[in-house]
């Protein structure tokens, strides 16, 4: 029930309900997922210095009575990595991370989806560091498990690509970044809506790579047809939008 209460965005029926529930659990186990639970509310409203305290307090109640490598733990540790990445604090959040992957690398075989995961919330902070050659070698890892696991149109493998691709990005080597961003793009055709607000970014994208490179014919094609979609697909005032024109301006 509390579950479906945060997927329709009812956060504050959700809380009521996981303090009822709360209050009621009479083992370990049961705080330990009802603690898990109000972290996740918190981080889906953004407020992430509680998040962090109510993941850290399962972990806590999990860490007595489980082995230090035990599976349940990773789930933990991301997401409190995944808190402390949005709260900007990079150092904490590597720790964190680390550890959920150190725990995946034992328990899961070695195309499982979660490592991918894994290795991609490592490569995440590192990118968000600046740290681009290790956020690279991080991507590629995730990659390269989604290419095995993943059939070839899967959204997944247009995200890896896409990832790659802004690494290349914001390394300034232009060419690579639009190899990855046109094989992403390729896949979002064909698994995705024609309007689909994902589309409307990989044109963005590849707009901002023939931007980068001096082809604005090019940069301005990519760009329209980004403003195309996302008009149809978003409110008339959201911030996208304003993007889309400011892009489409600055050509």
């Amino acid at each position: 029930m509390g579950k479906l209460l945060l997927k329709i965005s009812q956060f504050d029926k959700a809380e009521e309900l996981y303090t009822a529930l709360l209050e009621q659990a009479s083992n370990d186990s049961d705080k330990a997922s009802i603690y898990h639970q109000l972290g996740w509310l918190k981080d889906d409203q953004g407020q992430y210095q509680e998040a962090a305290s109510f993941y850290e307090i399962s972990l806590e109640i999990k860490q007595k009575t489980l082995p230090e490598d035990h599976p349940s733990l990773a789930p933990t540790y991301g997401n409190i990595g995944q808190v402390y990445n949005n709260m900007g604090n990079y150092s904490k959040a590597l720790e964190f991370h680390e550890k959920a992957h150190k725990i995946d690398e034992k328990a899961l075989p070695p195309n499982h989806s979660n490592l991918a995961i894994s290795y991609n919330n490592i490569g995440q902070v590192y990118y968000h560091m600046g740290d681009y050659s290790k956020a690279l070698e991080f991507y590629e890892k995730a990659h390269k498990i989604r290419e095995k696991a993943l059939p070839p149109n899967h959204p997944s493998l247009a995200t890896s690509y896409n990832t790659i691709g802004q690494v290349y990005n914001n390394m300034g080597d232009y060419s690579k970044a639009l190899e990855f961003y046109e094989k992403s793009h390729q896949i979002y055709e064909k698994a995705l809506p024609p309007n689909h607000p994902n589309l409307a970014s990989s044109y963005n994208n590849i707009g901002v790579v023939y931007n980068k490179m001096g082809d604005y014919s090019k940069a301005l094609e990519f760009y329209e047809k980004d403003l195309e979609i996302t008009k149809k697909a978003l409110p008339p005032n959201h911030p996208s939008l304003a993007t889309s024109y400011n892009n489409i301006g600055l050509v």
